[in-house]
């Protein structure tokens, strides 16, 4: 049984404060806070998904065209941005190249007009919209037969293997980079040291990325696109997560590895537009999620695999900056760290306390 100096029993305080150090009790407050923003965060994206402005073609005569755009314009909610489009090919063009989620095509011979959708972009979102337009119809006396144009694939249940895809991808980013401060410190020693993570990130980056692609595409069916393309996304990504995570852990330690899951998982996940699209997720969420790797990621997937990479640059460039920013914040905090390491050691040198044999490194 442990002891005090005097040899009498501790307190119980005293056993509390011997086995729970202030720093322990920091890193359990601080899981505990991610803890709380990750049932908030996902929470607060997923728990009323609604249609806000969504994109939609409208193809009808002149004589209607323009008073039909206001009346679905005006619809409660505002679930719905109408635009006039001159074609059927038009519209099909623009919902192809994402500019558009979905199109109203208005027979004026019948009472029956077409919806065209791209459940391959989201299926809620096509459903969403599908609600949305049946119930405006209805009111005019009219129905809608809806018409899937960029279709998801058979082995693609609800088009998420675009999401779970970039999420694996994420995690395999920060947990490379969790292991290598895990393994040899969270910061570099010096700026030789920092380059060597990021080039050993840059071949697990590229080994990583050809796996996430082998799996959904050859192996289980699950995405269809170009191999080579969603091969050279997924090596984006990961190494995107993976330097991000790394300049962290330079700037804050171990703890950085903290914000690096507050950042991808916390809000990127359910900012993603995975599970339900941009247009369906409350205004915050819907801001933040272009901005990071997993909206990126999951946006630049969904294109490479149903359409033909259109409207990619966005998200290609945002992958980048987080993986150029990370890059070299990486490298910079630790040639900051090597030079203030060397300046104290020549200040104790100066002093005359550095031990003997003691020199400042070269």
């Amino acid at each position: 049984m442990a002891t005090t100096d005097d040899g009498t029993r501790p307190t119980l305080v005293e056993e509390v404060k011997s086995a729970v150090t202030t720093r322990a009790a920091l890193l359990v407050i601080g899981v505990l806070g991610l803890m709380v923003a990750f049932i908030t965060s996902y929470a607060g994206a997923f728990h009323r998904p609604k249609p806000d402005r969504v994109p939609l073609g409208v193809v009808a005569p002149a004589q209607v065209r323009a008073e039909l755009v206001r009346t679905l314009d005006r619809l409660p909610g505002a679930p719905l941005d109408p635009r006039p489009v001159a074609s059927e090919q038009a519209a099909r063009r623009r919902i192809e190249d994402r500019t558009l989620d979905a199109a109203l095509l208005v027979d004026p011979r019948g009472t029956t007009d077409r919806l065209l959708v791209a459940s391959g972009g989201g299926a809620s979102l096509s459903q969403a919209v599908e609600a949305v337009v049946t119930a405006a119809e209805k009111q005019q006396r009219r129905t809608v037969r809806t018409e899937d144009v960029v279709p998801a694939d058979a082995g693609d249940g609800r088009s998420l293997s675009s999401f779970y895809l970039v999420v694996g991808w994420c995690v395999g980013g920060y947990l490379c980079a969790a292991i290598l401060a895990i393994s040899a410190g969270a910061r570099p020693a010096n700026r030789q040291r920092a380059v060597i993570r990021l080039a050993a990130l840059a071949l697990y980056a590229i080994a990583a990325g050809l796996a996430g692609a082998l799996v959904v595409g050859p192996v289980l069916g699950a995405l269809p696109g170009s191999l080579f393309g969603l091969w050279g996304l997924g090596a984006l990504t990961v190494f995107a997560v993976g330097a991000t995570t790394l300049a962290f852990q330079g700037l804050l330690g171990i703890i950085g590895i903290g914000l690096a899951i507050l950042v991808i998982v916390v809000f990127g996940n359910p900012s993603a537009g995975g599970a339900y699209p941009y247009p369906l997720l409350p205004p915050f969420w819907r801001a933040i999620g272009p901005a990071l790797p997993p909206g990126a990621g999951t946006w630049a997937a969904r294109s490479i695999a149903y359409f033909r990479g259109q409207a990619l640059t966005g998200p290609l460039l945002v992958l980048s900056a987080w993986a150029v920013g990370g890059a070299l914040v990486t490298v910079v905090l630790a040639t900051l760290h090597r030079t203030a390491g060397e300046r104290a050691d020549g200040e104790r040198a100066d002093d005359g306390t550095a031990g003997a044999g003691e020199r400042p490194p070269a």
